[in-house]
């Protein structure tokens, strides 16, 4: 069975740090680039970085840039999302998806193949 499952999601205070981790099983990350999308109460789904399968490439929101960190390890078939200096407008559910890629692609937000189920991030005090 073809899945990707997110962890690492949990209650935080403003100003603290999580990191997320997307992990798949049965198949291999080599081939894709993976992207987080996080979807707030009451708005629409945004991508939040992504990560191109070589990790040359990389791409973030203007709401993630130098806060947050995508990096990836093709061994442990996993990606990461190190969140830092999180604020309440951070609260999400964070989704990671899979895009197959040509070796040199950059990384994308559409179209992605597979998505994983999400975990839950409250900044709250």
């Amino acid at each position: 069975q073809l899945q990707l499952v997110e962890s690492g999601g949990g209650l935080v205070q403003p100003g603290g740090s999580l990191r997320l981790s997307c992990a798949a099983s049965g198949f291999t990350l080599d081939y894709y680039g993976i992207a987080w999308f996080r979807q707030a109460p009451g708005k629409e789904r945004e991508g939040v970085s992504c990560i191109s399968r070589s990790a040359g490439d990389t791409n973030y929101a203007d709401s993630a840039k130098g806060r947050f960190t995508i990096s990836r390890d093709n061994a442990k078939n996993t990606v990461y999302l190190q969140m830092n200096s999180l604020s309440p407008e951070d609260t999400a559910v964070y989704y990671c998806a899979a895009k197959r890629l040509s070796r040199w692609s950059q990384c994308r937000f559409n179209d992605m193949d597979y998505w994983g189920k999400g975990t839950l991030v409250t900044v709250s005090s």
